[in-house]
């Protein structure tokens, strides 16, 4: 076992999934380990990602940077497929006019092979996620 954060491209993570995509801000950018970086919303809400891991973690604390998000949803699964989730958390986020969220999330030692983060509403039309870091152990096989 070694202690990482599993929402990071090096460490294998993907984003399996996002309601909208511009080609300038990709899904891809939140796994980047990188805040400069953000993935945008185009439109109406909820808006949602999944970010898919290589095997199953399990994740005690969850960070997100991001940018005019009301309210937050973070579900999980450990399914083989992305099906089957369960609501891990739900939050009112705190706007801050002119500076990135950074909301942490203390969960009781979650596992998960995939985590989906549902944007039901926001304080603006257009929301971006810059970056989701894990506290977690990726379990060897």
């Amino acid at each position: 076992m070694k202690f990482t954060d599993p929402c990071l491209r090096s460490e294998g993570a993907d984003v399996i999934l996002a309601t909208s995509s511009d080609e300038k801000y990709p899904p891809e950018n939140i796994i980047d380990g990188r805040s400069e970086t953000f993935w945008t919303t185009t439109g109406m809400f909820p808006q949602e990602f999944i970010i898919s891991f290589p095997k199953c973690v399990t994740i005690s604390k969850l960070t997100i940077q991001c940018y005019l998000v009301q309210t937050l949803r973070i579900e999980k699964s450990v399914s083989k497929d992305p099906v089957d989730f369960e609501e891990c958390i739900e939050k009112e986020l705190q706007c801050k006019e002119g500076e990135l969220q950074t909301e942490e999330f203390s969960l009781p030692e979650i596992q998960a092979t995939y985590l989906r983060f549902i944007i039901l509403s926001a304080f603006d039309a257009f929301v971006s996620v810059h970056r989701v870091i894990a506290e977690g152990i990726a379990e060897d096989i």
